[in-house]
């Protein structure tokens, strides 16, 4: 199933991959990946994502914790965090492939509102688990619904329902259930998360973001370090240095300008951290490395 999975989604990037190695598809929030060659670290904010790995290699960490994959493993990311991925095995003869559907939390609630789930535990945002064959299945008539491109407006959302059912009962079914429930410390700590994507560059004090998520500080620190596995300061400090790595690269804006613009009150604490973070100053980054591709896993 996986191979046949394999062969479709190639097609499809022979014909549609721009020069990045992405073609989106017709499908919203489904997309294809290829690279032909192992690739340097990626900074991003991830979204909440499934990715089959279908050929080569990747390794994505989060926080503390590093997650390798290989063909047949999913990824999936279950909240809005900083992660750090690099393709580490491709070639052109046998070049990193995936496919990331987007998951959609209200799907996930209406599913899980009929399957009448429980409350279960926190989970980490970053889940990694072999492919389920029900949900490589799914994948595929996606890809073949390509092939009629009439057909996919009519069908497209019975089949993206049905691959978010099989997640629900694969072994990454705890993560994305927390979707699904308003009243789960992950949809909870999203609320955080929200605050702090919007206005990572100004304080926030952890008594604000943990009444935006209905806690109380200290419980609201120990369920964002179990989600996230970082505090909120850590995560505040990733999103604020991978934003400012985006002005440097895309904007060419000065190091100073970046330092303030992202909420850093010096110039040289700001460098310091850039330069513990993606390995070399800002300048010198800017500088050496071309633009970074835009992935989504």
């Amino acid at each position: 199933m996986t191979d046949t999975l394999l062969t479709n989604v190639r097609s499809w990037l022979d014909a549609h991959a721009n020069d990045a190695g992405l073609a989106q598809t017709p499908i919203p929030g489904l997309t294809t990946i290829r690279s032909a060659t192992p690739g340097g670290l990626d900074y991003a904010i991830s979204r909440p994502l499934v990715c089959l790995i279908l050929q080569g290699r990747k390794q994505v960490t989060m926080g503390t914790q590093t997650f390798a994959l290989c063909p047949g493993d999913t990824l999936l990311i279950t909240a809005d965090v900083p992660t750090v991925s690099q393709i580490t095995q491709a070639s052109p003869d046998a070049p990193y492939m995936s496919l990331v559907l987007d998951l959609d939390p209200s799907v996930i609630a209406d599913l899980t509102l009929e399957m009448q789930t429980a409350p279960e535990p926190d989970t980490n945002a970053v889940l990694v688990a072999p492919t389920d064959a029900e949900v490589a299945d799914t994948a595929l008539r996606l890809m073949r619904l390509l092939k009629r491109p009439a057909a996919v407006p009519m069908l497209h959302q019975n089949l993206i329902r049905e691959l978010h059912y099989w997640l629900l009962t694969s072994p990454h079914s705890t993560g994305i259930r927390q979707l699904g429930l308003p009243e789960s410390h992950t949809r909870r700590i999203a609320n955080a998360i929200a605050i702090l994507r919007t206005e990572y560059n100004h304080p926030l004090p952890v008594d604000r973001l943990a009444a935006a998520a209905g806690m109380s500080p200290s419980s609201f620190y120990q369920h964002f370090k179990t989600v996230t596995s970082l505090s909120p300061r850590q995560f505040q400090k990733q999103l604020r240095l991978i934003e400012a790595r985006r002005m440097i690269m895309y904007q060419r804006m000065t190091v100073s300008s970046v330092a303030f613009a992202v909420g850093y009150e010096s110039a040289s604490q700001f460098t310091r951290e850039y330069r513990r973070m993606f390995g070399m100053p800002p300048a010198t980054d800017r500088d050496s490395t071309k633009h970074p591709k835009d992935t989504a896993a």
